[in-house]
């Protein structure tokens, strides 16, 4: 009988890729997907290190597991627990020794060998602890085959930080910039549109940064979204996330060219005041950014942003949260993401002086959330009456509804039949709800798979 994996994800669309191929990779030692912890013969918990109390979340629920590994024994069976990503990085032999019945730690460099740590945990019945940041990229040790991933799939281009935000583990969790070859990334780009998939999203920690070596010298993101558009089958690409230091002239010029790059950025600005910015380590000022996306609107009148914000870093003033209300305001934006800092242990600002009670941080990202909450409903309810070019992704909640995104992320849903999953439809927006758009088709299919 075949063994049950379950694999529960925490974070980035980055963790959520690294989980469907470590289920790649122990797949031929016999491993399906099981439904829930409680079918399974392993669990691993691919972790995040970027929300606050992440490695307390992590004990937590290491703590609920360890009675079914416990029932699992007495039943003559095994229970393998795994932690992978961030806080196994970061946290290391800390798991192993607050969790004993923890069988393997591995960091999200090295789950290319998991295959052999599962024989070692078996073999020696003792812990398996791999956080190295081994020289070659796992990337090239993955297996070709990987299960399909749909309509719109995932697909790594690029991993690791050398930006060093005062705040951030990331270059401390996923190591140094690296950036995959070229041909490897159309390679894998051409599998995926084979298996049905008719939008991908290049992932990176510092995606922008990407320059991945090809046959005629680097190239940089603009020079493989070009490549890209090209390929059979794909009709959308999009990206995230972004640095604004690292928006060139060529990806500017691929917004401007490039049809099937999606009008919504996600660009990460954290603040609107120059101040926290430079002990953010950022590198760049709220005019800087400013300049980036008015550009950007020059190139594609259209596109619409995201942006992510931490309130209440150590010395943020008044003056400086007011700057940053300032920029929101100013900018507009169709949807973010607006946090609390919290330190990070290791972590130049968890060592800052200044830091701002929790009382001020929560009432300014009630304030921040709030203003924010009224861009993108603004932004959703002035789509109603539109026609958007919807990409059907599976089906809705209701008999004979579609789900899909529009070009700018938005989940839209309307009454389609199911062979337009795979299909760009346009669809007229009727309606503008909470967290999704509803709409009915206008007549227009762009494309239906075969």
């Amino acid at each position: 009988m075949a063994k049950k994996l379950y694999i529960k994800t925490y974070g980035c669309q980055m963790n959520a890729y690294d989980s469907a191929r470590m289920a790649d990779v122990l797949a031929p030692l016999g491993y399906a997907p099981a439904a829930a912890a409680e079918e399974a013969d392993m669990v691993i918990l691919n972790t995040c290190h970027i929300r606050e109390k992440a490695a307390e979340k992590v004990f937590s629920e290491l703590g609920r597991l360890r009675p079914l590994k416990t029932r699992k024994a007495a039943a003559g069976g095994r229970l393998i627990l795994a932690v992978a990503g961030c806080v196994a990085q970061a946290e290391g032999a800390e798991i192993l020794a607050r969790a004993p019945y923890v069988d393997i730690v591995l960091g999200p460099q090295t789950y290319h060998r998991l295959g052999e740590m599962v024989a070692q945990a078996a073999r020696a019945g003792g812990h398996v602890l791999d956080t190295d940041f081994p020289a070659e990229a796992k990337f090239d040790f993955l297996p070709e085959h990987a299960a399909p991933q749909g309509v719109s799939a995932f697909l790594p281009v690029q991993e690791g930080c050398d930006k060093f935000c005062t705040f951030c583990v990331v270059p401390y969790t996923r190591g140094a910039e690296l950036s995959r070859p070229a041909a490897a990334i159309l390679a894998e780009a051409r599998r995926l549109a084979t298996q049905g998939a008719r939008e991908i999203t290049l992932l990176g920690q510092n995606v922008n940064a990407y320059r991945g070596a090809a046959e005629d010298g680097a190239w940089r993101l603009g020079r493989l979204i070009r490549a890209l558009a090209g390929m059979e089958g794909l009709r959308r690409i999009r990206y995230t996330t972004s640095h604004p230091l690292d928006v060139d002239d060529e990806l500017m010029a691929a917004h401007r060219d490039v049809p099937q790059l999606m009008p919504f950025l996600h660009l990460p600005v954290q603040s609107g005041a120059d101040r926290v910015l430079a002990a953010m380590n950022r590198r760049h000022g709220a005019d800087d950014y400013r300049r980036v996306i008015d550009r950007l609107r020059r190139a594609r009148p259209d596109i619409t942003f995201s942006s992510d914000f931490i309130v209440g870093f150590p010395g943020e003033s008044d003056e400086d949260f007011a700057r940053t209300l300032a920029l929101v305001r100013e900018i507009g934006f169709a949807r973010a993401f607006s946090f609390k800092y919290s330190a990070r242990p290791g972590t130049p600002a968890a060592l800052m002086p200044d830091q701002v009670p929790d009382a001020v941080k929560a009432a300014r990202l009630a304030e921040l959330q709030a203003l924010l909450a009224g861009q993108q409903h603004a932004f959703n309810a002035a789509c109603i009456g539109r026609t958007l070019e919807v990409l059907f992704e599976k089906r809705g909640r209701h008999a004979g509804q579609l789900v899909g995104r529009s070009p700018y992320l938005q989940a839209v849903h309307a009454p389609a039949p199911d062979r337009l999953i795979g299909a760009l439809a346009t669809v007229r927006i009727t309606e503008a709800l909470a967290n999704s758009l509803a709409g009915e088709l206008a007549g227009c299919v762009a494309e239906m798979t075969a």
